[in-house]
């Protein structure tokens, strides 16, 4: 990934260096437990300790002449450590190491981005609770529909948020497995309780059975439930961004003193950080789908997974992480305005009301059918340059007929609909209002 989507402390933990660190740690993992079982003595353990991280350099001369980068890498190893090198991968297979690394880096990457999403879910509810009274119109299809807040808005982006969540920790937990169960998994040359020994080290479980790789059921599940994640910071962000448009400007990303929106007009204030985002998330959907084809490998293994891997794992993680920072600086900077908003929920004598009158005329006797048909023709004569649905309404003698004035006035009240707002509230614990960025737990 270029360095303008990767987070520093993610690109060193995917580096080329960071993984034959974990290489060694995972291959002295094993030495302990077969110390620990008698099968190494103490001297020759702490000869083995005493290993060294392979230059990249040397790593890469071995692979030119062996052309296989794990074995190259035993070599490397090997080279300093005399006698007691000789215990170095023994039993082993190259994915027993490959597959119980990745675990431990796709955990490191699983943290970084819980950390983000955390902080995310803070400031969602942070503006929910905020804006809970904020009133504006809600939209379906692009067009006006009724009243809602902005708040209920992002607290239904907060509870979307909570399930990608869980969604990822679930996946997570799939992939935070080790193998270290010899050429086609069956222990054969590597006992069962030496790997169970050796991973409780790494912190990591042991797969209930392999074959010479983990199955790649649970690195497609991971990569498409980062995928989700991205989707669902992709709905976030368009919704934004068709709040922020010329024509309804109800809310505006954060915009540097300094920065440009253009080069060639100087009014341009564009909502480029959430552009960013939603073009990001075609990333993921790509990677998750290469994911998927990842398992379905040749009997107990082949290698066409490993090219994949290699990209779509580090480049997800790190896309996922600048996603969610990304859209952290825009909530935590994001101008609202609610007088825009309250402008727009007005438009034309507050047009976006018409089912309050239709339930009103209904509840007074009149047919469905007859009382639509009402609606809609004064709706429709008051959707124009200067027209007003209230006045229209106010002036209609068959509404009139129907109902007294404080009946007509109470049909363009807000309350009603903000009243019943307050419930999903409630059912995502949100308290009445929260300062700018509180934490809220997943």
């Amino acid at each position: 990934m270029i360095d303008r989507y990767a987070p520093r402390e993610l690109r060193e933990l995917w580096s080329d260096q960071n993984r034959l660190r974990l290489w060694l740690q995972v291959e002295l993992a094993v030495c302990e437990a077969r110390a620990a079982a008698g099968e190494i003595s103490s001297g020759e353990l702490s000869q083995l300790r005493r290993a060294p991280v392979p230059s990249l350099e040397r790593v890469h001369e071995l692979e030119a002449e062996q052309g296989h980068d794990l074995a190259a890498f035993v070599s490397a190893v090997q080279e300093g450590l005399g006698p007691a090198g000789r215990f170095l991968h023994l039993g082993m297979t190259s994915q027993d190491v490959v597959d119980t690394a990745l675990a431990l880096q796709l955990r490191e990457a699983t943290r970084a981005i819980e950390v983000d999403l955390g902080r995310l879910l803070g400031l969602l509810g942070s503006l929910a609770s905020q804006h809970r009274r904020t009133p504006m119109v809600g939209r379906t299809h692009g067009m006006h529909a009724e009243p809602l807040t902005f708040g209920f808005v992002m607290a239904n982006h907060l509870d979307e948020f909570r399930r990608a969540a869980r969604r990822l920790r679930q996946a997570a937990a799939e992939v935070e497995v080790g193998k270290l169960s010899g050429t086609v998994g069956t222990h054969a040359t590597l006992s069962p309780e030496i790997e169970e020994r050796a991973l409780e080290q790494l912190g990591l479980e042991p797969v209930a059975v392999s074959t010479q790789v983990v199955a790649r059921d649970r690195h497609a599940a991971y990569l498409c439930a980062l995928a989700i994640l991205g989707a669902v910071s992709e709905r976030l962000a368009v919704n934004l961004r068709q709040l922020q448009r010329t024509e309804v400007g109800e809310v505006r990303e954060p915009f540097g003193e300094r920065q440009k929106g253009s080069s060639a007009m100087p009014h341009k204030r564009n909502p480029v950080r959430l552009e960013q985002v939603s073009g990001l998330s075609r990333l993921l959907r790509g990677w998750a789908l290469a994911g998927l084809e990842d398992v379905a490998l040749w009997n107990e293994r082949d290698i066409s997974h490993s090219s994949v891997e290699r990209v779509a794992l580090p480049d997800a993680t790190m896309v996922t992480a600048h996603m969610l920072r990304t859209l952290a600086q825009v909530l935590t900077g994001l101008e609202v305005d609610a007088a825009a908003m309250r402008s727009n929920l007005e438009r034309r004598g507050q047009l976006a009301q018409s089912q309050r009158l239709l339930l009103a005329l209904i509840s007074a006797g009149m047919l469905r059918e007859e009382a639509y048909r009402l609606v809609q023709r004064l709706a429709q004569a008051a959707d124009r340059p200067g027209g007003s649905f209230r006045r229209e309404v106010e002036a209609s003698p068959e509404v009139a007929g129907r109902l007294g004035p404080e009946q007509v006035a109470a049909c363009f009240e807000l309350e009603p609909y903000l009243a019943r707002i307050e419930s999903s509230f409630d059912r995502l614990g949100l308290a009445e209002a929260q300062p700018a960025g509180a934490g809220v737990e997943p």
